[in-house]
C-alpha cells in the first residue's frame, strides 16, 4: 500500500524550518529550496504543501502567532482560580517573550512585522495574531474591572496600549536597549498602574 502521509506534521515541520531560516537571514531571504533542505524533505515535497513562497510564509506567520497564543492560554489554564489581574499577568509574559528560550522566537516574530510593513499578505495574519490577544486582554481587564471600586475602563484602548508596550519591550530587549529583568520591570509597573486606576487588586498583594 503507498505510504500515508500526515500532511499537517509536515507543514508544521516546514514552518519550523521557515522559521529557523527567517531567523538567520530575515523572511525575505527564504527560499523553498533552502526550507526543503532544512526540513529534509524534498523540495517536491514543499511545493506540494505550499504552491508558492507566499502561502509558506504566511503558513509559518500563523504557526508562530499560534504557538504564542497556545502558551498564554494554558498559562491561564493552569491556574482557574487565579484572578483576572494574575491571568493578565500571565498573558503579558507570555507575549512579551522576553524569556531567554523564546528569543529566537521573538528575533522571528518581529523579523516577520517588519516585512509585514511592505507585505499587505503577510500583515493580515499578523492582524488576526494581534486581534486575538487584543480580545483576551480586553476580556481580562473587564473582568478585573468588575471586581474593582472604580468607573469601567475603556478596555480596548488599555488593551491596545498593553499589547504595543509587551511588542516594544520585546525589540528593546533584542537590540539590548533593557535587560529582559528591567523590561519585565517596566511592564510589571504599567499593570500596577492599572490596577491602582481601577480600585482593583494586584497580583502582588493577593499572594
Amino acid at each position: 500500500m503507498p505510504k500515508q502521509v500526515d500532511y499537517e506534521s509536515r507543514r508544521r515541520r516546514i514552518a519550523e524550518a521557515v522559521c529557523l531560516l527567517a531567523d538567520e537571514q530575515g523572511p525575505e531571504g527564504v527560499s523553498m529550496r533552502d526550507v526543503a533542505t532544512r526540513a529534509q524533505v524534498s523540495l517536491g515535497a514543499v511545493q506540494r504543501c505550499f504552491r508558492t513562497k507566499e502561502e509558506m510564509l504566511l503558513f509559518a506567520v500563523d504557526h508562530v502567532g499560534e504557538r504564542v497564543t497556545a502558551r498564554v492560554r494554558a498559562r491561564i489554564a493552569a491556574g482557574p482560580a487565579q484572578s483576572a489581574a494574575t491571568a493578565l499577568g500571565h498573558a503579558t509574559d507570555e507575549v512579551a517573550l522576553l524569556r531567554e528560550e523564546h528569543r529566537a522566537e521573538a528575533r522571528i516574530w518581529l523579523a516577520f512585522v517588519a516585512q509585514a510593513a511592505v507585505s499587505a499578505s503577510l500583515a493580515e495574519p499578523l492582524r488576526n495574531s494581534y486581534a486575538a490577544l487584543q480580545e483576551l486582554f480586553v476580556r481580562l481587564i473587564t473582568e478585573a474591572a468588575a471586581s474593582g471600586a472604580a468607573d469601567g475602563p475603556d478596555a480596548v484602548c488599555e488593551a491596545r496600549t498593553l499589547l504595543a508596550l509587551t511588542d516594544g519591550l520585546t525589540g528593546h530587549v533584542l537590540i539590548g536597549h533593557v535587560t529582559a529583568r528591567e523590561a519585565e520591570g517596566v511592564l510589571h509597573a504599567h499593570l500596577a498602574g492599572l490596577w491602582a486606576r481601577l480600585g482593583v487588586t494586584g497580583p502582588e498583594a493577593e499572594g
